[in-house]
This record gives structure tokens, C-alpha cells and sequence, in this order.
């Protein structure tokens, strides 16, 4: 038997980047609000995404700046990295953040912290039924921050190798001898960079003719170029024919590009970067008629309703951007309306980083975007520098990528930057603001910056925007 069910105002599943902001942030109106969590406090971000990975990433770029120290008249001695303490450090900033989470969401007046997993189960007149355990809820509003999980691709053998995801990959207490990585994208180069630097071989396969193919093909070739150089195993084009399990580790059968006939790569890890799947099932929601499409993503309207009202998604399930500071946002935009805002995701700006070393920063527009909007008759202006020729990145040794800078030729309004090297992830925010603003981009031309930086070559880049041929 279960007790009566419990009132409240609203119900948040999920303790993402959206979920612990927006249940404190009613709670602190003085609704009555309860937050879900099945699975680890913080989401992804938190457990398995940015924490741990830019933590990783420090410790990695450490090593390598110690095979470098002659480079700057720094002699040291042969490099060894601990990995159990490289990971003992990881987990330790993971603990400290989910710890913080956890007391911040159980001290707020108001609010309920559930450690169960939730799941809707109908209506009760015009409140939406929400279960977890054998406890009942019955809520005013519903807010789901479920997340993604990581997907295998259909590939004979895979699943029975047992390969590793981003998430299981952060359970390692041995560094890989040599890590195979299936998927060339964000993810995938991310790591392969990233345990490279630790001291493991890495091989990168990827199906797409490039690694990062999102990319422009030139600021492509340079992230795997830079790859390249440290040591990483890069295969573009490839098809994946099968994988098999080995007693020293994993093997994989492709076909490379422009070959007819498969080859062989071992490895003794196997990562399986391809993809994610959004976490709606068992979630209820066709209990009470919450729309899904065909990959089990939730579509939401500009202030992020699904097609029940009284029901919003939130992160990265609602398709509407994949990123943890775009779940944020989507937190601020619902808790914006709510009290009588009208703030919506419809325009949103693609802002997105990747952490290979040197970073990718990228908002707005690149130059394929462009180019494939010159077809219906809009006309741009590019400018394309060199990081080898900032005075900043020279003097820091840190000389490798390149700065894209896009504007509309007709409105003067920046549409996009796409820039790999030294601070890339920072400094791209400075065309992100400028666009925010809606703000010519000869207000920036013309600005005052701070010598020596990097961002103070954005004058010197914008004088030479020139018009992007067809």
C-alpha cells in the first residue's frame, strides 16, 4: 500500500544543469518543489562530462608541458605520469562538486531532494501524477532535465566486446597501453588527445571523410594535423566492418579510405565515441500525451513546453542544444517566464567549445554555413588570421591554429567566429557578446583593448574582412 500522495507545486526530474537552479529558484518563491535523481547529483556535467574531463585535461596538459620545458630553457628530468593520482585528483574535484550540489539542493527551504528514480503516471484532475518508489506526487508543473546517455552504433561484435564510453572510460585504474577510439568528434578527440599526453598510444577511427566534421574542412585538417603531431593515430573515411574481443584486448576489422580491402587495428581499450541517446525511457511520458519524436527527444516550443502544457523539457533532451551552459540557459529562460517574462530559445546562437589542446571555440556561423547561405543571395565578409602571427601566442609558444571571423556584408552585424588556438573557448565569447548586442562590427574595429593579449588582435583582424567569393 502507498501513502496519499504528496501536493506540490512542481516536480523537477533530474539534477542536471538545469534541474538543481531552476528547483531552488521556485522553492525560493515559496513554491513547494520536489527534485528526482536516480543516478549521481550534477548529471553528466558534474560526474562524467565537463568535471572530470577538463580535470583530466589539466593534468594531461601539464605532462606535455613538461616534455616541452627545454623548449623555454626548462630542464627537467624524464616525465612520468602517476595515472592512479592523475585519477585520484579527477575524482576528488568530482566528489567536492557533487558533495556541494547535494548540501545546497538538501538545505533549501521548501524543496525535496529524492535520491529514486521518477516517472509520470497519468493526471489526478489538474495536477500531473508523478511516481518514485512507493511514494505518489501529484504536481501543479513538471520539469524534465533527463539528459543523454551514450549510444553504441550497430557494428558486429560491439556490444559483445563491451567497449568503453565517455562514462565508463573515468572507472579506469590502469592507463591503457594503446586506447582505439571509434568517433572522430568532440568526444572522441577530446580523449584521444587528452590520454595520449598520459602516456598511452591512441588511434583515432572516424566514418565521416574528416575528424571534426562539423568543422570547416581547413580548421579540420589542422585539428588533425595537431593530433598527428603528438603521436595520435588519425583514420578519416573509414568503415567499420567488425570488432572482436582478444585475450590482450579488442580488435578492429575496417576498411580504410579508398581501400577495397579490411585491415586490422588492436588495441587493448576500446572507446566508442559516436553519439548519445536521449534518457525518456520508462520516464511515463506517454501516460500523460508528452510528444516524442523518433529517437525518444522531447520537441518543445521557444519557452520550452512540450506539447502538454504544464510539462517542460530542459538540456539536452529537448534537441534544443547539447551543451551544459545551454541547459543553463534554458533554466534561466524558463524561471524567466514563470514570473512573467517572455524570453524564448527560439534564435539561440550555436556557442560551443571543444577542449583539445589548443581549443576550438565556435559561435554562430562558420564559412560552409556561410557559403551554403550565399546560395539564396546573402553576401559576407570574412577575415582569417594566423595564431602564428599574434604576438601573444608567440611569446607563449603557443602558436598552432587559426582565427575565422565572419560578417554579414549588408548589416555589418557579426554572424559567426570559428577559432582554434590559445584561449579559443574564452575569446570567441567576445564576438558572442558583440552579437548579443546586436552591436556593428566596427564597434569592436575600433575599440581599445589591452596589449598583449590575444583578443587585442581583433581590430588588426577586422580591418582585413574581405568579401567571401562564391
Amino acid at each position: 500500500m502507498t501513502g496519499a500522495p504528496v501536493l506540490v507545486d512542481a516536480v523537477v526530474i533530474g539534477t542536471g544543469q538545469a534541474g538543481p537552479g531552476l528547483a531552488t529558484s521556485l522553492a525560493g518563491l515559496g513554491e513547494t518543489v520536489v527534485i528526482f535523481e536516480g543516478d549521481r547529483i550534477g548529471g553528466s556535467c558534474v560526474n562524467v562530462g565537463c568535471t572530470p574531463t577538463k580535470t583530466l585535461r589539466k593534468s594531461a596538459r601539464i605532462a606535455h608541458l613538461a616534455r616541452r620545458s627545454a623548449d623555454f630553457g626548462v630542464h627537467t628530468g624524464e616525465v612520468r605520469v602517476d595515472f592512479g593520482a592523475v585519477m585520484t585528483r579527477m575524482h576528488a574535484v568530482v566528489g567536492k562538486s557533487t558533495a556541494g550540489l547535494t548540501g545546497w539542493l538538501g538545505r533549501t527551504p521548501n524543496l525535496a531532494l529524492v535520491r529514486d528514480w521518477a516517472r509520470l503516471d497519468g493526471r489526478a484532475d489538474d495536477r500531473f501524477v508523478v511516481r518514485a518508489g512507493a511514494a505518489t506526487y501529484h504536481a501543479r508543473h513538471v520539469y524534465l532535465n533527463v539528459g543523454t546517455r551514450p549510444a553504441l552504433p550497430s557494428i558486429p561484435g560491439l556490444a559483445e566486446a563491451k567497449p568503453l564510453t565517455n562514462e565508463t572510460l573515468l572507472d579506469l585504474t590502469e592507463l591503457p597501453a594503446h586506447l582505439v577510439v571509434i568517433g572522430g568528434s568532440y568526444i572522441g578527440l577530446e580523449f584521444a588527445q587528452l590520454f595520449r599526453r598520459l602516456g598511452s598510444a591512441v588511434t583515432v577511427l572516424e566514418a565521416a571523410p574528416a575528424v571534426a566534421a562539423r568543422e570547416d574542412a581547413d580548421v579540420s585538417a589542422r585539428i588533425a594535423t595537431i593530433l598527428s603531431d603528438e603521436g595520435v593515430a588519425v583514420h578519416a573515411g573509414v568503415r567499420i566492418v567488425s570488432v572482436a574481443r582478444t585475450g590482450e584486448g579488442v580488435t578492429v576489422s575496417l576498411v580504410p579510405a579508398g581501400a577495397s580491402e579490411p585491415v586490422v587495428v588492436t588495441g587493448t581499450h576500446l572507446l566508442v565515441a559516436t553519439g548519445r541517446v536521449p534518457s525518456t525511457k520508462g520516464l511515463g511520458l506517454e501516460t500523460v500525451g508528452v510528444a516524442m519524436d523518433a529517437q525518444g527527444y522531447v520537441p518543445v516550443n521557444g519557452a520550452l513546453e512540450t506539447s502538454v502544457p504544464g510539462i517542460f523539457a530542459l538540456g539536452d533532451v529537448n534537441r534544443r542544444g547539447a551543451f551544459t551552459h545551454t541547459s543553463y540557459q534554458d533554466y534561466e529562460i524558463v524561471l524567466a517566464n514563470h514570473t512573467g517574462g517572455d524570453r524564448t530559445v527560439e534564435g539561440r546562437v550555436s556557442t560551443y567549445a571543444m577542449y583539445t589542446d589548443p581549443p576550438l571555440g565556435r559561435v554562430g556561423m562558420n564559412e560552409t554555413d556561410a557559403r551554403a547561405a550565399m546560395l539564396s543571395g546573402r553576401r559576407f565578409l570574412q577575415a582569417t588570421f594566423e595564431m602564428a602571427n599574434v604576438s601573444r601566442a608567440k611569446e607563449e609558444g603557443e602558436t598552432l591554429g587559426m582565427i575565422k571571423v565572419l560578417v554579414d556584408a549588408e548589416t555589418h552585424r557579426f554572424v559567426g567566429i570559428t577559432m582554434l588556438g590559445i584561449g579559443a573557448d574564452e575569446i570567441v565569447q567576445v564576438i558572442g557578446a558583440q552579437m548579443a548586442a546586436d552591436a556593428p562590427y566596427e564597434v569592436l574595429r575600433d575599440a581599445l583593448p589591452v596589449h598583449p593579449t590575444v583578443t587585442e588582435f581583433f581590430p588588426t583582424i577586422l580591418k582585413k574582412l574581405a568579401p567571401l567569393g562564391g
